[in-house]
């Protein structure tokens, strides 16, 4: 199954914030949680309303926007 049909985005709804279809939680929140170290099935045990499928579903929607958008990152030297 695709991300697609498992994310929404609405304006009436998190004010147009991208979420797991037929929720209010946002892709940028499981994906937070993940980053944290969450496991997956914390996630899901946290929001038993979501499948693993929906946790799955907001990674590849966030690996999908790093491909569209450009987001700068200072480059440091260590010398």
């Amino acid at each position: 199954m695709s991300w697609k049909e498992r994310i929404r985005i609405d304006s009436q709804i998190c004010h147009g914030k991208p979420c797991i279809k037929g929720t209010r939680i946002w892709v940028s929140l499981v994906l937070d949680l993940l980053a944290s170290g969450e496991s997956v099935e914390g996630v899901i045990a946290e929001y038993p309303q979501i499948t693993r499928e929906d946790v799955l579903a907001c990674i590849a929607y966030g690996a999908e926007m790093s491909r569209e958008r450009f987001v700068p990152i200072p480059v440091t030297s260590n010398t």
